[in-house]
Formats: C-alpha cells, sequence, structure tokens
C-alpha cells in the first residue's frame, strides 16, 4: 500500500482539502492518504467550517478529519510527504534524520508544471473566494499527481 500525507501549517484548510481530494481520486485498497500541519495550533480540531463548505459544495465530506501535528515518525509511516508550500516544507525538512526522510517529500504544486508559484495560498485569513481557488488549485494537482502515481 502506498501511504501519502499531506501538510500544511495548521491542519485545518489546505491539508485537509488535499487529503480528501486525493482520497476520493484514489482506490483505498492501494493508497492511504492523511494530513498534518507542522504547527500545533490546532490539534483535534475539524478542518475550518470554510474547507468544510468548499468541499461539500464538490460532494466531498472532509468533516470527520482532525487536525494533528507533523512527526519525525511520518517519515517512517509515509511514503511520500507533501508540503502545501515552501514553509511548511522548510519545517519537515529541518526534521529529516537522514537522506531516505528528504527524498520522500516534496513540493505539492512541484506536481502540476502549469503553476508558477509552487505555493498554495493560504485561504484562512481571506473569504470563501479563497478557499474555492484553492479547492480547484488541489484538484487539478490531485489529478496529475494520481497520473504520475499510476506510473
Amino acid at each position: 500500500m502506498t501511504r501519502i500525507l499531506m501538510v500544511c501549517l495548521g491542519n485545518i484548510c489546505r491539508s485537509p482539502l488535499a487529503h480528501g481530494i486525493l482520497q476520493s481520486k484514489v482506490s483505498a485498497e492501494h493508497y492511504y492518504v492523511d494530513s498534518a500541519g507542522t504547527a500545533a495550533y490546532h490539534i483535534g480540531n475539524a478542518p475550518d467550517r470554510r474547507s468544510i463548505a468548499v468541499a461539500k459544495h464538490n460532494g466531498l465530506d472532509i468533516s470527520a478529519q482532525s487536525a494533528r501535528q507533523f512527526k519525525t515518525s511520518d517519515f517512517d509511516a509515509f511514503d511520500y510527504i507533501y508540503a502545501m508550500d515552501e514553509s511548511n516544507y522548510s519545517d519537515i525538512i529541518s526534521l529529516v534524520r537522514h537522506t531516505g526522510d528528504i527524498e520522500k517529500v516534496n513540493l505539492f504544486l512541484e506536481t502540476n508544471p502549469s503553476i508558477q508559484n509552487k505555493n498554495v495560498p493560504d485561504p484562512y485569513y481571506g473569504n470563501e473566494g479563497g478557499f474555492e481557488y484553492v479547492f480547484d488549485l488541489i484538484t487539478e494537482t490531485c489529478d496529475l499527481l494520481v497520473k504520475k502515481l499510476g506510473k
């Protein structure tokens, strides 16, 4: 089974969306998808209500997810770790123990060659439109990731 972890700052906006979107596009028999945050701000909380709403509007239910913090043992538990932006990528890389850990970590948007800025914008301080944009961006990139994983 291939194990994939999506990581943002608080694990309530971007990574829960990426978690839910990718999970909806792959076989649960062959892939396990989870999400985490590099910060401990929201541990145990459900995703942001706006993430839940945009997911629901698009036919996904992410309301049962619970925020957790990224931990060093995630390097052992996951085959691929996708950071939503460069800041979180750096936070993850600061915890690596050896080159095997580093090889698992990528910027999520590196999968999408049509996007110049490789940082998924954090919609937390914005309005619903930002969440819709992030949902669409993550969906497009998850489609590309599914093709990449299938090869």
